[in-house]
């Protein structure tokens, strides 16, 4: 027997519903800075890639949010990951703060410059990306926001041959509820070849 919900109904709750079913779900931990240079930093866990070739993420802020308004006055943001050690910080700077406040400075972030783009990377992340804006499209009570990559930057005692391991970055994800993941039990399965 399974509850049917119906997500056109205010009561089912389907907000909840879905983040407690799309799960794991990657933080993009973004910073980014306002027309006048005020900095802010939100965790946004409707976060994955939308393009190889050319390289594009993209974030989906229920809400306009103040990370959207900022990309779209300056055209720029960082996506910094969560590690284990950063997700009492990442889930302390998703409190409502006021767009004068700037989260990372409020709750004691360290913050670097980028290597490319004028918004500052978290420092102690192992891994970010930073981006430009490609566009943004409005769904429902959400914004859609696509960035163009322009570069990623990895600590190098997280690579191996090139590429960041699983282990070595630890990253955590979001659950349903208040729940948090742990970095995964990692195993592997070679991708099949076409018969």
């Amino acid at each position: 027997m399974r509850t049917v919900f119906d997500p056109t109904d205010p009561g089912s709750h389907a907000y909840g519903l879905l983040t407690s079913i799309v799960v794991p779900r990657p933080i993009a931990w973004i910073s980014t800075l306002d027309a006048d240079g005020v900095g802010n930093l939100a965790p946004h866990s409707f976060f994955t890639v939308v393009s190889a070739h050319p390289a594009m993420v993209s974030f989906t802020s229920v809400g306009r949010k103040d990370t959207v308004r900022n990309v779209v006055a300056t055209g720029h943001f960082v996506v910094n990951l969560v590690t284990e050690d950063l997700a009492e910080l990442a889930n302390a700077s998703s409190a409502p703060f006021a767009p004068e406040v700037d989260e990372a400075q409020t709750l004691g972030v360290r913050l670097e410059p980028s290597a490319v783009v004028p918004v500052p990377r978290v420092a102690d992340s192992p891994a970010s990306i930073e981006c430009t804006l490609h566009s943004t499209l409005a769904l429902g009570d959400a914004h859609l926001v696509v960035g163009e990559v322009r570069a990623i930057t990895v600590d190098d005692a997280t690579l191996v041959d090139g590429l960041p391991t699983i282990e070595a970055l630890r990253p955590v994800s979001r659950l349903g509820r208040d729940e948090w993941g742990h970095s995964p039990e990692v195993f592997r399965l070679q991708r099949p070849r076409r018969p």
